[in-house]
């Protein structure tokens, strides 16, 4: 708390200054900064009024910002990171005050809720909100426990979508052309059908090739287009009595990225150490982005298809409202990856392609194994009942809520297919006496391959159940200007995970076409281990069952003043949780209740992982839930005649049993998760935005974030608290931008807009020793637009034109790196280089 005081001292000083009378009696202007209402808290109010450290996005900043889709958002929001999962580029990972998670499973969930008109997006891939006519989006920063419950420990995002309206038929028709073969068609449609009924259309195509060019067979890095439409209808029943429906469905097909290597690999590599230097040598490196790389077989398609439904239902009484919301949502998702090393080659590869050799035979008795796809399929139905209103003359607000919520998916990535192949580096075996145990004196060293074969499928269920209420209270004291709230919510989780898994590892000899199961190597044991080959142990999964409860209930405490009518200040307590899950990554079965040793069943939990380690814990025991308290003091306020707001926060946040996900050393994808102990945040964050003129505003929105792991140990009780470290939080990050409207003229608007985005250095990983290999770096992006608006068609609407671009500067910058592939220590995916392009809107 200590490190609190600062902040908390700086933010009071704040206040008395900005109450001072100098503003009061500043000069009448004739002009202000425009209202911004939100619904943050299920209500409709003004930013200025809501006591949550919030950025708020209205219909025309998303268009002057480019903002089209979710991963639009992440550079444009201080101590807000978006970035693409290694595997599964259209997946987002989303992290809010260093918050998130770095693996995406269908049995853990985000810390950040995604919610769409009030539904919860439990697998957003980030692309079904692409074809909605956006009106607003809106980022909760820090935990929100009592409103929207579980899985909001780091904060939440809001989109809200333009209604249908019975005033008049609208039309928008928006075009973009750009480099890199953009071209987006958007149309949106209002059509009244009646005094009471009214429907909006939107329907969507959009495509744009990728940076990095494939030289190998299949798709080229990057490349994606996608086509959806959306279908909302709203019928006024009554005065009272509202129903809103939506439908929406996209296709999105895309190629992942491949990883770039950074830095030659040189640490020992665990498993893969045999093929290290080999694997290094059929990779290219470079500290520079590469205009082009290759895979070794053809790069497939990656496919998202979402597919879903929502009611709503409103009945409003005098001093109250019932709201109802239902959805159902569909999500098929085939990603495919291939993280070989560039160059190409059939010796070295990293994917799940078709694989042809004598370990395939040796294992199944067919000369090949399929190429697999990894899918996705999952379904999810949510019911929502809330009740709002007004007791004691409006002395007395209140929301209270009943929520459930079910889901069902599968990830299917089989049957049995290729995984990871590579020749053994030269001089890890002594290859004459492997040779002479062999009966062959003709043996060399490209004639030893190690080759990895998987297949694994997991089935979940999962169910929530929670009851909530939050009442704001404004004592007729202090001419009312005193407003204290309190919430609380009650939360119920349980949780199913099924988990099957064949995972099989050859040493194949093509010269004697022969391959020895790693498990069962016999008199060979000792050859390979001497090479420092690590001898895999039982890895199978047969029908290993999870299950787990969780229980939670969450409070809030909120007090505000307004010390003016253009100045609140406000101090809040708020409590969350995150519920507890299972991690199909993890390489053990754990406490299954079977007996040790029983094939693809039996308790694990004494033996070592592949690092090495032994954690005492596996898939079955799954991990607990995380909870976190935050302590908020904040300002909002409007000074110079409104010409100046200025909402600043800060903060402390206490996480125990905080989930921790990290990569076993020495392997490629598998990891543990564990409720590593405690740690503790603090931080500022500012939002200011100034209009010195009618026609130039100037924002500046910026974050402090101190995030530090205070307390961490092992199933043995030792310390590891200097083990961890937070994964992607920035230090400082801030946005700085200027509107400036050139010229008012009858014919049209022109109007210009430049914008500059800065994001720290943040961890990459959540394991300390990983930090100097798996860090990104900070970077600062320039964007721009020029636009001419508001032209006159006749009578018949008006046309819109708009010159943009997107990191000027052409920056090279990353976005996530790793350092667990066999060929490099540092490898990373790259952010987008300059783009530009033109929009050309009509709309009636």
């Amino acid at each position: 708390m200590n490190k609190f005081s600062p902040y908390a001292a700086g933010l009071c000083a704040l206040t008395t200054v900005f109450s001072c009378n100098s503003f009061a009696e500043a000069k009448k202007s004739g002009f202000a900064l425009e209202e911004v209402i939100v619904t943050a808290q299920k209500k409709a109010e003004s930013l200025q009024d809501t006591p949550i450290s919030l950025t708020a996005f209205g219909e025309e900043r998303l268009e002057i910002d480019g903002i089209s889709s979710l991963g639009d958002i992440g550079s444009k929001v201080p101590s807000l990171t978006i970035e693409p999962f290694p595997i599964n580029n259209a997946t987002l990972r989303i992290f809010i005050r260093g918050v998130g998670i770095s693996d995406v499973q269908v049995t853990q969930d985000p810390p950040v809720g995604i919610y769409v008109d009030g539904v919860y997006i439990a697998r957003s891939t980030g692309t079904a909100l692409d074809v909605a006519e956006l009106q607003r989006i809106e980022v909760l920063r820090g935990p929100q426990g009592t409103l929207y419950g579980r899985n909001t420990t780091g904060g939440a995002i809001n989109l809200i979508t333009k209604r249908p309206s019975v005033d008049a038929f609208e039309l928008k028709q928006k075009f973009s052309v750009g480099n890199r073969n953009l071209f987006t068609a958007k149309t949106s449609a209002n059509i009244p059908l009646g005094d009471t009924l009214a429907a909006k259309v939107a329907y969507l195509n959009t495509g744009m090739d990728g940076f990095i060019e494939n030289t190998g067979p299949g798709g080229d890095f990057g490349d994606k287009k996608v086509e959806g439409y959306r279908i909302d209808l709203r019928w006024d029943i009554s005065e009272t009595l509202t129903l809103d429906y939506a439908y929406d469905s996209s296709d999105y097909e895309y190629y992942n990225y491949m990883y770039q290597s950074i830095r030659p690999g040189v640490q020992n590599k665990g498993q893969a150490e045999p093929v290290r230097e080999y694997a290094v040598s059929q990779s290219k490196h470079s500290e520079d982005r590469f205009d082009d790389m290759a895979t070794a077989r053809p790069l497939e398609t990656s496919a998202t298809e979402i597919e879903g439904h929502s009611l709503i239902i409103t009945k409003t009484f005098e001093n109250s409202q019932l709201k109802y919301i239902g959805a159902y949502r569909e999500l098929y998702d085939a990603a495919y990856a291939d993280l070989g090393g560039g160059l190409g080659s059939e010796n070295y590869r990293t994917d799940s392609h078709a694989y042809c050799g004598v370990s395939v035979r040796e294992q199944t008795g067919e000369d090949c194994l399929p190429l697999v796809v990894p899918k996705i399929n999952q379904e999810q139905f949510s019911h929502e009942f809330q009740f709002s209103g007004s007791l004691l003359d409006g002395g007395i607000d209140y929301i209270t809520g009943v929520y459930y919520f079910e889901e069902e998916a599968t990830e299917n990535n089989s049957p049995l297919h290729h995984q990871f192949s590579s020749e053994i580096s030269d001089g890890v075996i002594p290859i004459p006496v492997l040779g002479a145990a062999l009966g062959s004196a003709l043996l060399d060293g490209g004639d030893v391959h190690l080759v990895n074969m998987l297949s694994q499928r997991y089935d979940i269920k999962n169910t929530a159940i929670a009851a909530y209420g939050q009442f704001t209270w404004t004592p007729s004291i202090l001419d009312e200007r005193m407003h204290l709230t309190f919430g609380a919510r009650y939360s119920q989780d349980e949780r199913e995970a099924l988990k099957n898994q064949t995972d099989k590892t050859y040493i194949e000899i093509r010269e004697l076409d022969q391959a020895f199961d790693m498990e069962d190597l016999g008199t060979l044991a000792p050859i390979f281990e001497q090479g420092g080959f690590l001898i895999p142990g039982d890895r199978a999964f047969d029908n290993v069952q999870a299950q787990k409860d969780f229980k939670d209930s969450s409070f809030s405490f909120i007090a505000e003043f307004d010390v003016t009518d253009d100045i609140n200040v406000y101090g809040k307590f708020v409590q969350a949780y995150k519920s507890g899950g299972f991690n199909t990554r993890d390489p053990q079965r754990g406490a299954t209740g079977e007996a040790p040793g029983t094939p693809g069943k039996g308790d694990d939990t004494a033996t070592a992982a592949p690092d090495g380690n032994v954690y005492g814990f596996g898939f079955a025991d799954g991990f607990d839930e995380e909870h976190v308290a935050s302590i908020e003091l904040g300002i909002k306020s409007e000074l110079l005649d409104r010409r100046l707001r200025i909402n600043a926060n800060v903060f402390t946040s206490e996480y125990t049993e905080m989930q921790l996900n990290f990569i076993l050393s020495g392997t490629i994808a598998d990891t543990k998760v564990t409720n590593a102990g405690e740690a503790t945040m603090q931080g500022l964050e500012a939002d200011i935005t100034y209009l010195p003129t009618e026609n130039l505003m100037l924002m500046f929105n910026y974050a402090y974030l101190d995030a530090e792991v205070t307390k961490a140990s092992d199933e043995f009780g030792n310390d590891l608290s200097d083990s961890f470290v937070f994964y992607s939080a920035p230090k400082n990050s801030y946005t700085a931008a200027a509107d400036w409207t050139i010229a008012s003229m009858n014919w049209g608007t022109l109007a210009m807009n430049v914008s500059y985005n800065f994001m720290d250095n943040r961890n990459g990983g959540s394991r300390a020793h990983n930090a100097p290999n798996t860090f990104i770096g900070d970077y600062g992006l320039v964007n721009g637009r020029l636009s001419l608006s508001e032209i006159p068609v006749g009578d018949y609407g008006r046309f819109n034109i708009g010159v943009w671009g997107k990191n000027l500067a052409d920056e090279e910058f990353e976005i996530t790196a790793i350092d667990n592939l066999p060929h490099s220590d540092r490898t990373v995916i790259w952010g987008d280089p300059r783009s530009y392009g033109i929009d050309l809107i009509y709309e009636y």
